[in-house]
């Protein structure tokens, strides 16, 4: 009887100690560490630098996780984190960092040549924009076509930025333009010469036989000359033999 008394007391000492240790050594510390928290403190407007090494002093990791091109602030100056200051968390947690960064510069694009509506598209594709639109009678670029841009193809400027462009409107009403005819078929010459809002005035034929026949060889007012009415241009036509020129009178007839 007294021995199984002892070996009773015995056992309820062993499992006791054991319940001690277990909750003392285990259980608690779980518990404090599970309720202890720290404060994450503000580190936006501080360098990068500065803001992990003050994050790491506090027992906190700091990583980059996100960059916002702006000129407000210096560059590698933190603009955000998460978790938010004054938020409690536990120790070790890791801080996410925006950063800023200098703004991109973008090449400006060639627009000349474009029609305005191609020109505003690959504006918007890198950012930019059209600032201010202006337009003129331009005799070398189509009605609706980019004729000047201001800043120039390949300069460099900032996103968000806008362009300024001349849209030509062709050619004046009292603007003639007398087209290049050399070396074009007669069908072609007078095609170019209607275009120009000219015609065809006396027809002169050379003999040649290194060209196609009824090939322009000379035209009586200069390419590229302006006028301020509408006139008629005579040609110089070549032909293989003067036999040619009957012949064609005669199918004409």
């Amino acid at each position: 009887m007294i021995n199984k008394l002892t070996h009773f007391i015995t056992a309820l000492v062993v499992v006791s100690i054991g319940l001690f240790v277990l909750f003392d050594q285990i259980i608690m510390p779980a518990y404090i560490r599970k309720d202890s928290t720290i404060t994450v403190m503000d580190i936006k407007g501080k360098s990068l630098d500065r803001a992990i090494l003050e994050l790491e002093s506090e027992g906190f990791k700091g990583v980059v996780y996100d960059t916002v091109y702006t000129s407000d602030v210096d560059p590698l100056t933190i603009v955000d984190q998460y978790p938010a200051s004054g938020q409690k968390v536990k120790p070790g947690r890791t801080v996410r960092l925006k950063i800023a960064r200098p703004e991109k510069m973008i090449a400006v694009p060639n627009l000349v040549g474009q029609s305005r509506r191609s020109a505003e598209i690959a504006l918007q594709q890198l950012g930019l924009e059209i600032d201010t639109v202006y337009t003129e009678y331009n005799p070398d670029y189509p009605r609706g076509t980019v004729a000047w841009q201001f800043p120039k193809s390949g300069d460099q400027i900032k996103k968000g930025l806008g362009l300024q462009i001349t849209v030509s409107q062709g050619l004046p009403p009292d603007f003639f333009q007398v087209p290049q005819l050399f070396g074009l078929s007669m069908k072609k010459a007078k095609s170019e010469l209607t275009q120009a809002r000219l015609s065809v005035g006396k027809i002169s034929y050379q003999q040649n036989e290194d060209l196609v026949p009824y090939t322009v060889l000379d035209q009586s007012i200069a390419p590229g000359t302006v006028l301020d009415q509408t006139t008629t241009v005579d040609l110089v036509v070549s032909i293989l033999d003067l036999q040619d020129i009957f012949d064609n009178l005669q199918n004409e007839k």
